[in-house]
């Protein structure tokens, strides 16, 4: 399929895929299926308000490219601001997201806004907002209600204007009542939700994305375009995808160098497990581990991990831990 036979309406995309900001894991997402669908009738609706949202959805899903359609969709006339809120430095972590004074530091000379200050007028998107360390929470509900940040050393507040767009992977709610999750942040955010679902969710959108995909690194790599065999097009849709859009791209750029014939078969399908996890969940991941540990790529060992890292998370949570 050629990369520009999409509709506007039908493909998201960051331009200028290869400058992209490597925070994106999904670089793509189609609007095919019929619950794709009702996410972009949400968020024509959702983007112009001037609120809060929070996008939840798993791991390489698509939800900052989504955050930053909706910022485009806002003509909000300031910048685009990403940040993970895992990355922040626990040493420095309000400094980074408020900024600070000039001399508020040793060889500080000058001053700076931070990421909340950086995005004065335009939108402010966090990662993984249930990172975000507590006292911080609170400091970002009052920067966000009264239109005016602190920065580290400095006397009097900055004003900044800033449209908060959050994203998360995990059950918000059960971390407020875990108490590790402002309630009133959480109450400020879910004005506005949506809901981005799992790619084995949005089967309708798996062979376009995989024939975009395919489209994109045929002309990149000025390779002949294959055409994706019914067999593999039956492994691809029975996939369970635990590493979804991102996981998709790696496994059609793979095919596409191993395939013979100007055809992709279900063999060139570098597929970690092709169905969903079974009822055993400790074999289902012993067998995955095994599969890995034999025929693996670096891409589904980043999938795994991702994979695992949430799946841990939520089963202390569940438990108390």
């Amino acid at each position: 399929m050629n990369p520009n036979s999409f509709t506007n309406q039908a493909l998201l995309t960051f331009p200028d895929a290869d400058k992209s900001p490597l925070s994106i894991r999904a670089k793509a997402l189609v609007f095919i299926d019929a619950r794709s669908k009702q996410l972009r009738d949400q968020v024509e609706l959702l983007a112009a308000q001037p609120i809060a949202l929070l996008i939840e959805g798993e791991s390489g899903s698509g939800k900052e490219l989504l955050a930053r359609h909706i910022h485009r969709e806002s003509d909000l006339p300031g910048l685009f601001v990403a940040l993970s809120c895992s990355s922040l430095s626990p040493q420095h972590a309000q400094a980074e997201l408020f900024g600070y004074a000039a001399g508020a530091h040793q060889g500080t000379a000058s001053s700076r806004a931070g990421w909340f200050g950086s995005a004065n007028n335009g939108t402010l998107y966090l990662d993984e907002i249930g990172d975000l360390p507590l006292p911080l929470q609170a400091e970002l509900l009052s920067a966000l209600e009264t239109g005016e940040a602190w920065r580290v050393g400095a006397k009097q507040p900055s004003p900044a204007t800033v449209r908060l767009l959050a994203a998360t992977s995990i059950d918000l709610a059960q971390a407020v009542a875990a108490g590790k999750f402002n309630e009133r942040l959480y109450g400020y955010l879910t004005d506005g939700r949506l809901t981005l679902p799992p790619l084995r969710e949005r089967i309708g959108d798996i062979l376009p994305l995989a024939e975009y995909f395919l489209g994109i690194y045929a002309q990149r790599l000025s390779l002949p375009l294959p055409v994706i065999s019914e067999d593999a097009q039956r492994s691809l849709e029975q996939h369970y995808w635990p590493g979804n859009t991102r996981e998709l791209e790696n496994v059609i750029h793979f095919a596409l160098l191993v395939c013979a014939n100007d055809e992709i078969r279900s063999e060139h399908l570098n597929l970690l497990n092709s169905a969903a996890p079974s009822s055993t969940p400790l074999a289902s991941v012993s067998q995955s581990l095994e599969q890995l540990l034999e025929h693996g790529s670096r891409e589904q060992l980043e999938a795994l991990q991702q994979v695992l890292q949430l799946s841990t998370q939520r089963l202390q949570e569940k438990l108390g831990a």
